[in-house]
């Protein structure tokens, strides 16, 4: 693959603003300009750089929107429960298991584990958004430790193993030519070292926030979570006491009866029941909107005409309002992949990959001792991870790991290596443009600001995993 000036451009770009999120500014700026200078030198026309800018958006937007759309659906529930009162009875129970913030922090982590392992974190995120995360804040738990501990815990340590569902292993295995049980066993191991690893870090270096329970910041920090303020709307029921304790007991019964239901149909139909990931999300957010119409018809009766609609856009202003700088960031990376580069150059035919073929191009001088072609496949994998998805890198990193096999390192180990960095990466825990917005969102807090806090453990916990993985196989 001949690297063009575009290529060259596209890689100074994201170098910059990678420094840009390093030193904690703003990269809205350079990815909008990036997007146009690399499309304007391509396609040799400045009116095609112009339209590119507003083609990448577009695309981000269409591929992220389903995120913004559970954001919504899932915040507007919760302002429906809000009115009833039904919000506070809900999450009594469970405080009386997270006594403090330090336990809260391991109890996010292996519920959010468990759940993820089998369904993704894409519908587990609003489940304990919705159900644990209030009430960790409430046990002292700062809402930016407890967003840390599931993404480390979801979109990391669980999803970089995808041992249940296997997407991701059968990615790298296919392209490395090996057995998808192998790399899915490796994988599952180097998972739960990195996951161990930064978890504990994140906690030991973030330890002295937690706060007691009768701190008036804990107050702040959920309203600011649920982008309430006080509501306006008037009760039309005589019976507020009864409907606020129906659907304390309702909403909780229904999302674990959701969770049930996507473990049954795993069981019965095997490792791909049609429930994972974005379909998952789907119903999960098809739930929320019935509940929804429920709790609200029980607190306006004939109001309810006018007080969902107000729900629905309030968590709509909320969604676009926290997470619209994500969608010019995802633009310019959307920009370097195959998938995407064609519909945001308007060039169907040619569908460049910026990012893939300056990866592919450095294979060359990759080198053949252990130690150092696991920590290449391991920076190609955490580039390949740029683009937001985690997956679409896995065929390169595998097909690099059956390239770089030798006898101290065999390709299972490289291609397992290669698929942490990429799904830690953009499967989201470092990335701001990926589904991470979700559980910023949810939690009402910067994802850059996540981002920065995850940044530290996960490369530790990537780099301790892989060296690990070099001794014992």
């Amino acid at each position: 693959m001949e690297l063009t000036i575009s290529h060259w451009l596209y890689g100074l770009f994201t170098l910059f603003i990678i420094g840009t999120m390093i030193f904690r500014k703003g990269v809205v700026l350079p990815t909008l300009l990036g997007t146009f200078i690399v499309a304007w030198v391509y396609n040799g026309s400045i009116i095609d750089g112009f339209k590119a800018i507003f083609n990448a958006n577009l695309v981000a937007a269409q591929e992220l929107f389903s995120i913004f759309l559970i954001i919504t659906f899932m915040l507007a529930l919760l302002h429906s429960l809000r009115d009833l009162g039904a919000d506070k009875r809900m999450i009594q129970p469970i405080q009386k298991m997270m006594i403090n913030g330090h336990i809260s922090y391991f109890v996010l982590v292996v519920i959010t584990y468990v759940i993820s392992l089998f369904f993704w974190p894409t519908p587990a995120v609003p489940l304990i958004c919705a159900l644990l995360v209030p009430a960790a804040i409430r046990a002292g738990l700062p809402v930016m430790m407890a967003a840390v501990a599931i993404a480390l815990a979801g979109q990391g340590m669980a999803l970089s193993s995808d041992y249940v569902v296997q997407v991701a292993p059968s990615l790298s295995a296919a392209a490395a030519g090996l057995e998808t049980a192998v790399v899915a066993d490796r994988a599952l191991i180097l998972s739960l070292v990195a996951g161990s690893v930064a978890i504990l870090l994140a906690y030991m270096m973030y330890r002295k926030t937690i706060r007691s329970k009768d701190n008036p910041i804990i107050e702040v920090e959920l309203e600011n979570m649920q982008s309430l303020q006080e509501s306006t709307n008037k009760a039309h029921t005589n019976n507020l006491s009864a409907w606020s304790k129906i659907f304390a007991v309702m909403v909780p019964l229904a999302l674990v009866g959701v969770v049930i239901y996507m473990v049954y149909e795993k069981l019965l139909s095997g490792r791909m029941s049609g429930l994972e990931g974005s379909d998952g999300a789907a119903f999960v957010g098809g739930v929320a909107v019935v509940l929804l119409l429920l709790s609200t018809i029980a607190f306006g009766k004939q109001h309810s005409l006018d007080y969902i609609t107000t729900h629905i856009t309030d968590g709509f202003v909320f969604a676009f309002k926290a997470m619209g700088p994500v969608i010019p960031i995802a633009g310019f990376f959307f920009l370097g992949s195959a998938d995407f580069s064609g519909s945001i150059l308007g060039k169907e035919e040619s569908q460049p990959a910026f990012l893939f073929d300056l990866v592919q191009t450095s294979q060359e001088f990759l080198p053949e001792n252990a130690l150092l072609a696991a920590i290449s496949i391991l920076i190609i994998g955490i580039i390949t991870g740029l683009d937001g998805s985690g997956f679409s890198g896995l065929p390169l990193t595998g097909a690099l790991a059956a390239s770089l096999e030798n006898g101290a390192i065999d390709a299972s180990t490289l291609a397992a290596i290669g698929q942490m960095g990429s799904i830690w990466t953009g499967g989201g825990t470092i990335v701001a443009w990926s589904s991470l917005i979700a559980i910023a969102g949810f939690c009402g807090i910067s994802v850059m600001e996540l981002v920065r806090k995850n940044f530290l453990p996960v490369i530790i916990g990537l780099l301790a995993t892989t060296i690990l993985g070099i001794i014992i196989w």
